[in-house]
């Protein structure tokens, strides 16, 4: 079994149970340590699912979300706007990528889900604390988003592109 298979078999099974499901359980059922399913169940938390543990278990208790890739080019000066864009309407930036020539794809997790959460950000930006990742593309970058429904991605597509922010959707 695939680790995506099994990502997959670890929130069919969480979501689908009336009762958390124990982590021994899921390593049991899969066949790997109780260490990868907590890294399993990371990954599935950053792909938009709320996952809560539990002393019992597992359980989520969010319906899946519909996740699309953005990718996006704008100045530092835009940056807050593009991501109160994204929150506004209902989605959640869960990271930043960027595709440099010499060290290939490099991956940021954000779990972005709020103007509060923006704004943060945005301080720690400003601290100086660190650049903006897309600054070493010349401002490309992909940020993968999740919402409630497609028609919610649709939504933010269409006002990233109206504000001239959208290069293209990747998926």
């Amino acid at each position: 079994m695939s680790g995506k298979e099994r990502r997959e078999e670890i929130l069919q099974r969480i979501t689908n149970s009336k009762t958390p499901v124990s982590g021994a359980a899921l390593a049991k059922s899969c066949e790997v340590s109780r260490q990868v399913i907590v890294q399993d169940i990371a990954l599935i938390r950053a792909a938009g699912y709320d996952v809560i543990a539990t002393n019992r278990g597992y359980i989520c208790s969010s319906p899946v979300r519909e996740t699309r890739v953005f990718e996006v080019n704008h100045t530092d000066e835009q940056m807050q706007d593009e991501l109160n864009t994204i929150v506004d309407f209902g989605g959640v930036v869960l990271d930043v990528i960027v595709r440099h020539e010499v060290y290939g794809e490099l991956r940021a997790e954000l779990n972005i889900s709020s103007r509060n959460k923006v704004a943060l950000f945005m301080e720690e930006i400003r601290q100086g604390k660190s650049r903006p990742l897309k600054n070493i593309t010349s401002g490309e970058h992909f940020h993968t988003v999740s919402a409630d429904s497609a028609q919610t991605l649709d939504l933010i597509e269409e006002e990233l592109r109206k504000k001239d922010y959208l290069v293209r959707t990747v998926k």
